[in-house]
């Protein structure tokens, strides 16, 4: 009997932690993407200095903003997984595949597009100084994307050889 009464005391422990884990984890993490996206807004009016008018063109203009990205990576997201769902498909139709990875990059258009039209409209809030310092702002954070996409160099003890010179 004292064997049992460890093992309900073991596994009602077990279950308040995973419930602790489950609402500060996923809890946390769903509602971390709209204060993301409100930092990134703040970060832009901050370095830029917006005057009230500039500040009120400015959120009205980028409301439907962030909804339309979250929007569009879903769509993406869903198109991924319904092609790579067809890996464990016996025969591809090529047709199929070539038909999910064109709707893949007409969202991924409509996403860029999106970016480059809200970029746009922040310009067009600046004023001169700030325009210079809103283009600084875009350079920099475009050539810090860029060094994010390279391959990373393999480390020693990975198993992989760098090419041959």
């Amino acid at each position: 009997m004292k064997k049992n009464t460890f093992l309900y005391i073991l596994l009602v422990f077990l279950i308040v932690v995973n419930g602790f884990f489950l609402i500060n984890y996923i809890g946390k993490n769903n509602d971390s993407r709209p204060e993301e996206s409100q930092r990134e807004k703040d970060f832009i009016v901050r370095e830029l200095g917006f005057n009230d008018t500039q500040l009120e063109r400015f959120y009205v203009k980028s409301a439907g903003h962030h909804p339309t990205m979250m929007r569009l990576s879903n769509d993406i997201k869903e198109l991924k997984d319904k092609l790579f769902n067809k890996l464990s498909d016996d025969e591809i139709n090529e047709s199929t595949i070539d038909s999910i990875t064109a709707l893949i990059c007409d969202k991924e258009t409509e996403k860029e597009k999106e970016i480059f039209y809200h970029f746009k409209m922040i310009r067009d809030i600046a004023n001169d100084k700030q325009k210079e310092k809103f283009n600084n702002i875009l350079m920099d954070a475009l050539r810090r994307g860029d060094r994010g996409n390279r391959p990373r160099p393999p480390m020693r003890g990975e198993g992989h050889r760098p090419p041959p010179h």
